[in-house]
């Protein structure tokens, strides 16, 4: 063989095994399912479901057993890490047949995954921000005029009609049609815009960057500092991760897991609409 030809070959090979040695990673957006109304698109109580009715929990059982068709090693839920022993405990309840399941999406069907899949821990991530000292200054009060004149900015809701706003549709299609919708990458693309608009251009003072500061807090960094606690998992080459998380954070999060060296993402939707 020329020795050109085998230097293609050879990184070709190398080239293959780099992307083998990927870890997979399925990220399921979700809604809210016990409606805490904390995030930056709001659901009126008109327009809630409660998923513990028969009907709903029908339909997650049947996501539930979707979802195992990725047959993941790893399941991280969207609770702070702080908050890992209260998790291991109640899913260790659960399993003894102790806990009832919350509302919460992360033991609907973070729980019930794990059982069944025979899973003995889910990993909590979540964490907050951090601002730099301009916005700090605002947001700790010490300068109440510039919180006052930022918090009436942020109430009026600048730019609302730019805001990509999901068509829920779980009341009329149920849950699984809503996470189908969700999921679908051109609306996570989407979604991402909303941290572009509004309180992104607010100017504390003409032509300073307290609205770019803002967001690069509350949602850059956070969603860096979840993808970095997920790093710090002890994965292995042939473990397959499921990440269960408001799907907002999929704007960012899935961004990273496809331009990591480290992960594979895996389209959410070839599980989800599948038969």
């Amino acid at each position: 063989m020329p020795k050109y030809t085998y230097f293609l070959v050879l990184l070709f090979t190398l080239h293959i095994n780099a992307q083998s040695n990927k870890i997979e990673v399925l990220s399921l957006g979700s809604f809210h399912f016990n409606f805490p109304n904390n995030d930056f698109v709001q659901v009126e109580s008109s327009n809630q479901i409660d998923v513990l009715k028969p009907k709903y929990q029908d339909e997650i059982k049947l996501i539930v057993k979707k979802i195992e068709k990725f047959n993941p090693t790893k399941i991280i839920i969207e609770c702070k890490s702080s908050k890992q022993r209260v998790i291991d405990s109640l899913f260790t309840s659960y399993l003894q047949g102790k806990h009832t399941l919350s509302r919460d999406e992360h033991e609907q069907i973070g729980f019930r995954l794990a059982k069944n899949l025979g899973i003995k821990k889910l990993y909590c991530v979540d964490e907050w921000g951090e601002f730099n000292e301009q916005v700090n200054q605002v947001i700790s009060g010490k300068d109440s005029l510039g919180f006052k004149k930022f918090d009436a900015f942020y109430k009026q809701n600048h730019e609302a009609d730019l805001k990509h706003t999901p068509t829920h549709v779980y009341k009329d299609r149920g849950i699984l049609a809503e996470l189908i919708a969700l999921n679908k990458p051109e609306n996570i693309k989407k979604s991402l815009g909303n941290y572009l608009i509004g309180p992104f251009k607010y100017e504390g003072k003409e032509g300073d960057f307290f609205g770019v500061n803002f967001e690069t807090g509350r949602w850059f960094n956070r969603n860096l500092k979840i993808f970095r606690n997920i790093q710090r998992i002890d994965l292995q080459p042939n473990d397959k991760v499921l990440i269960i998380y408001g799907v907002g954070h999929m704007n960012i999060l899935n961004i990273l897991f496809d331009s990591s060296p480290e992960f594979e993402l895996v389209h959410t939707n070839k599980y989800l609409d599948s038969n």
